[in-house]
């Protein structure tokens, strides 16, 4: 799978009700799903109607690469903090290039998530929806047809990575993009891309997940549970690169996040128009500078460019960025509890002491007592819920500083009403 960095640093219906049966377990900021996985009240632009869901109705979009099973399972419905309570500490482990390969680090990584009360965001490279024979159907912005920095998939791959994406989103997880051909630096990298350009790279990336099965032949497979037209709304950028136009193509698009940029450990703000969750830096142990919550660039500033260095440094590398992630949650969890953005990879990198390092991570924090372990969806469901003060209150607060007289205290004014169709706004019923 490739790398995102910034150089300096059965049936469908069963699946359906399979998924039911797994609990939801959100608390402290979300409440628990209904067991038909609907939220009661929950406005945010993507539910679909709750009695379509309850029948388990499954209409086939285009090709049957794709359709409409209602709303999402076990996506929970988040709720205003009241005066004085204190904010969760949410946390979201996110997988650039998501796609099933012989690692079978997707599925591994669905499991851990699943044992620890996590869910995650998966950003889909969409050339991996698209086999090598089909590959001049990809006309990338400022490349030659055909051309792709990661390569395509083949009709095993594509298969497997909609298996696991159809199971990830019946999990609650979040199915973001990674767009396509991940063109980095010069001569046509996204940094060079237009507006327009995004736009055109997007929908090529909708597209060969809404048509996964005629390029592949695969007819009789199962169909992604989803409308992705409606599931996508957010995204990160091939190497951090090309966000200024990228946001102005996604507002236009009606995404609701962006997460590629580098920040500190700081509450999130809207940046024209999109939630700004981009990663952040974190302490790096044993050097003086922090370091970017990403596993590339842990690799990159322990081994170079080499992705196997010395075996020998395997498990201390690992550790450091282990402990570098724990020392940043910490500094949150005790302190201002801002939204800790971690990005990853599905790859071996360094004889994969990053994946064992991210996992012990993960299996650490996401079973802690006001920890909410979730995808980006519901980070940004639950930040469009809250009162617009409160956050403007939290962001008030530097990285690691609690409030000196206590969250009572902080967030003890008394809220505005949420504006009518807010996410977390209970409706009236007839």
């Amino acid at each position: 799978m490739a790398a995102t960095h910034r150089n300096a640093t059965g049936s469908l219906i069963a699946a359906v009700c399979a998924a039911s049966l797994v609990g939801c377990a959100f608390i402290g900021g979300f409440s628990e799903s209904d067991d038909d996985g609907s939220r009661d009240g929950a406005q945010g632009p993507q539910e679909v109607d709750r009695p379509a869901a309850r029948k388990n109705v499954v209409r086939l979009i285009g090709d049957g690469s794709t359709a409409y099973t209602g709303a999402q399972p076990h996506l929970p419905r988040p709720e205003r903090l009241k005066p004085g309570q204190k904010p969760p500490q949410f946390v979201v482990f996110s997988w650039d290039g998501a796609g099933e390969d012989g690692q079978k680090l997707f599925s591994h990584f669905r499991k851990v998530a699943k044992a620890n009360n996590a869910t995650m965001t998966y950003f889909l490279s969409g050339v991996y929806m698209l086999p090598e024979e089909k590959r001049d159907l990809y006309r990338p912005p400022q490349h030659s047809p055909g051309r792709s920095d990661i390569g395509f998939g083949d009709r095993k791959g594509v298969a497997a990575t909609a298996e696991q994406l159809r199971l990830a989103w019946l999990e609650g997880n979040e199915i973001g993009t990674h767009f396509n051909g991940h063109f980095c630096g010069s001569g046509g990298g996204v940094g060079e891309w237009s507006v327009e350009e995004w736009k055109e790279e997007i929908a090529q990336a909708k597209q060969f997940v809404k048509t996964w099965k005629t390029n592949t032949g695969l007819k009789s497979a199962a169909p992604l549970p989803f409308d992705y037209d409606k599931e996508l709304i957010g995204a990160r950028t091939p190497c951090l690169e090309g966000q200024e136009n990228f946001i102005e193509a996604a507002r236009e698009l009606g995404f609701r996040y962006d997460t590629s940029g580098v920040n500190d450990q700081v509450w999130p703000k809207k940046k024209r128009g999109l939630w700004d969750l981009s990663m952040q830096l974190v302490p790096f142990p044993g050097h003086a500078y922090e370091q970017l919550t990403m596993d590339y660039n842990f690799m990159v500033n322990q081994s170079g460019t080499a992705t196997q260095g010395d075996p020998a440094q395997y498990d201390r590398w690992g550790d450091q960025m282990r402990d570098g992630l724990l020392m940043g949650f910490r500094r949150a969890y005790d302190g201002n509890r801002a939204p800790l953005i971690i990005g990853n990879h599905f790859e071996s990198w360094n004889g994969g002491t990053y994946m064992r390092a991210v996992e012990e991570v993960i299996e650490r924090v996401c079973t802690k007592a006001e920890v909410r372990c979730v995808s980006f969806r519901q980070l940004v469901d639950w930040l469009d819920a809250q009162d617009p003060r409160t956050l403007q209150k939290l962001r008030t607060l530097k990285v690691g500083e609690a409030p000196k007289q206590g969250w009572a205290s902080f967030l003890a004014g008394r809220p505005s009403p949420a504006p009518k169709g807010t996410p977390g706004t209970p409706t009236a019923k007839p």
